[in-house]
């Protein structure tokens, strides 16, 4: 096809950018994907540690309040296009599906492969879509015509042009730069006159000022509550679940959603201080009987033996260091204070928070195009007629569990609807 055949461009071949390719094309019409990568849906293959959490079953209620931004705006491409009807698109392309635990929906095979190449498959054998890769795109080009400002093509890194009058940029934010999310989508964007959000890692780790004990790197928590709070000691999130511990940063399912909530603050500057309640279905006074209990029948232990009683080992060394009570003390000897001190500590394991582990690890950007720019129910910009922005574009991001997957499905569908 010559680039006057094409009634629409799509910039980037991840998630949403196939969808929106596969959609459109599905309504009649001719389709160019562009991907800048030697192999499109780079990211998607990687997604839910390879096995692509693809969505989730909560409801749309409930899965309003695990994205950030304005979750509003999805209300419209919700309604049109949700979790159902994600899992039906491909079990009607031969990827059968299965819910885990918290809703989670996963390919059965438990391979992400399977999820592109569903995508891939039915974007090749379409007549009306032409896929060209590795072709990177330089710019969007616009013109000022008496209805408004108006798309008419996109120009290739090489200096050649491909002309059209709807693009769809699909290029993601900066998390995972070596899957070829590099923010020239962003940048584009920019170009055109729209405002964006500043971008941030989200759903990554949390860097602490104290060096992680080497028995601790790698140890998983498990059903522990973890609290942030700010300097002025209010609460930003509590999350209950588990976690892990890394070098120098705390990381796990709870510890990626917190990160959702307190990255920009990190990020701006500001230190945090992160608490871990250890025995969160106790509380203070609760546990102070348990451990008197505790201690009155073991009152002949050393207290070092002894806290293996109330600790996984690998906490053992980060509570002797942290409550400086002697080693080898008996348990019959440990004084009221020195017990309340190991009380609090036990609810409430302080970690300082400075930071966020790079774009490398991090898997959503949180930031993105301004949500007020872009038509909800199109996903077309309100400054530049026939310019869509999808997916990881938008300043859209939401905890882990298949909701971002299913945010960019979802906008993907919108847009291709659309042109």
């Amino acid at each position: 096809m010559s680039s006057s055949d094409y009634d629409v461009v799509v910039v980037g071949g991840g998630a949403s950018g196939m969808m929106a390719a596969l959609t459109a094309a599905d309504r009649g019409r001719r389709v160019l994907l562009i991907e800048k990568m030697d192999q499109a849906g780079r990211k998607l293959r990687i997604t839910g540690k390879g096995r692509c959490n693809l969505t989730n079953t909560a409801s749309l209620r409930d899965t309003l309040t695990h994205i950030g931004s304005d979750a509003r705006f999805l209300r419209n491409a919700y309604a049109r296009f949700f979790n159902r009807e994600l899992m039906l698109f491909f079990e009607q392309r031969g990827v059968p599906l299965v819910e885990e635990r918290g809703g989670r929906v996963f390919p059965a095979s438990g391979k992400s492969l399977d999820v592109f190449l569903a995508l891939i498959k039915s974007l090749e054998q379409h007549e009306l879509v032409t896929i060209k890769k590795p072709v990177a795109v330089r710019r969007v080009e616009t013109l000022a015509t008496p209805d408004g400002v108006q798309t008419t093509g996109v120009v290739l890194a090489n200096g050649s042009r491909i002309g059209c009058r709807q693009v769809i940029l699909a290029t993601g934010g900066l998390s995972y730069p070596t899957t070829g999310s590099t923010g020239a989508g962003l940048r584009m964007a920019t170009e055109t006159g729209h405002r964006v959000v500043d971008t941030v890692p989200s759903l990554v780790a949390l860097k602490c000022a104290e060096p992680v004990l080497p028995d601790l790197v790698g140890f998983q928590l498990r059903n522990v509550q973890l609290r942030v709070t700010d300097g002025g000691h209010r609460e930003l999130c509590r999350l209950f679940g588990e976690m892990t511990f890394l070098n120098d940063a705390l990381a796990g399912p709870i510890v990626l959603s917190a990160s959702r909530l307190v990255s920009r603050k990190l990020h701006d500057g500001e230190q945090l201080l992160a608490t871990i309640d250890l025995k969160p279905a106790l509380d203070v006074k609760q546990l102070d009987r348990r451990l008197l209990t505790d201690i009155d029948a073991n009152g002949k232990r050393l207290f070092n033996d002894a806290l293996r009683m109330w600790l996984p080992a690998e906490l053992v060394p980060l509570a002797l260091k942290s409550l400086h009570i002697e080693y080898y003390k008996r348990l019959h000897q440990i004084s009221g204070d020195e017990r309340r001190r190991l009380v609090a500590w036990l609810k409430a394991v302080p970690f300082t928070l400075v930071g966020t582990r790079d774009w490398n690890e991090a898997i959503v950007t949180q930031g993105g195009v301004a949500l007020d720019q872009v038509d909800p129910r199109t996903m077309q910009s309100r400054l530049v007629k026939g310019l869509y922005f999808v997916g990881e574009m938008l300043d859209l991001d939401a905890d882990t569990g298949g909701y971002n997957l299913q945010i960019a499905f979802s906008t993907g569908h919108a847009a291709g609807e659309a042109v």
